[in-house]
């Protein structure tokens, strides 16, 4: 075998290994950022995890918002890029505990009975006020001593949170909103972030307040995080109420 022969051949079994490093460590870095969006999510491969669907506030049927919807499929992308499942179950049938499925739940208490149940066991220090009737407090949230008024397409509120009941319990994420447009807000907010979310929380608890500004012109896209309100929204609301604050 002449040397140019020997280089040529030395030179190819040399980007053969190379290629095959560099191919076994974007896998290795892949698999690592899986098993960490599988834990955050609570949702190993083949996994079971449920959809609560709420109802479109005021629809005579069962209908579901658009944005919902929208907020819907972007759970569900997540959810399949874990390698799991979904179940997806409207809000007056979904009686059942939580903890052993991974759940994400969609609405306000307004339109969704498991959202109130939930708000009411997990998250004692916020109120939601749903009132049908016209006023400057309708929609508006209380968290602890702190009060977030509804400004329709211009400054409107979500709630985001990750709930868990026990060390070994699967999840519970609440998207809660002040409008459907800002439920799909929260999805969207959680999608962009988790990787974020993840490092900073781990596997604990927490409660976000995000704020979407002039969804008339943007959308769900302008998300603002406002607060984290965790300590806050897991105490009991003080009977007397200290502030009476909206942010806009």
């Amino acid at each position: 075998m002449s040397d140019d022969v020997r280089n040529i051949v030395l030179g190819v079994i040399a980007a053969g290994v190379t290629a095959s490093l560099g191919w076994l460590a974007r896998t290795y870095l892949w698999r690592r950022k899986l098993r960490r969006k599988q834990a955050f999510f609570g949702l190993p491969k083949n996994s079971e995890s449920l959809l609560v669907v709420n109802r479109e506030p005021g629809a005579s049927d069962s209908s579901v918002h658009r944005y919902d919807v929208f907020a819907l499929l972007e759970l569900s992308a997540l959810i399949k890029d874990c390698g799991a499942h979904a179940q997806i179950l409207s809000h007056d049938i979904a009686q059942q505990g939580f903890g052993e499925r991974t759940e994400f739940c969609v609405g306000g208490p307004g339109s969704n009975r498991r959202m109130a149940a939930h708000l009411h066991s997990l998250l004692p220090g916020v109120r939601m006020n749903t009132d049908s009737d016209p006023g400057p407090d309708r929609g508006a949230f209380q968290i602890g001593g702190e009060r977030y008024r509804l400004e329709t397409g211009v400054s409107e509120y979500v709630l985001l949170a990750r709930l868990t009941a026990g060390q070994d319990a699967r999840p519970v994420f609440l998207f809660c909103g002040q409008r459907a447009i800002t439920n799909q807000a929260a999805t969207h907010y959680l999608a962009r972030n988790h990787e974020k979310l993840a490092r900073k929380h781990g596997d604990k608890s927490f409660t976000l307040l995000l704020k979407v500004i002039n969804s008339q012109a943007y959308g769900p896209d302008m998300v603002e995080l406002i607060a984290d309100v965790t300590a806050a929204s897991q105490a009991p609301i003080p009977a007397v109420r200290t502030s009476h604050r909206a942010i806009g």
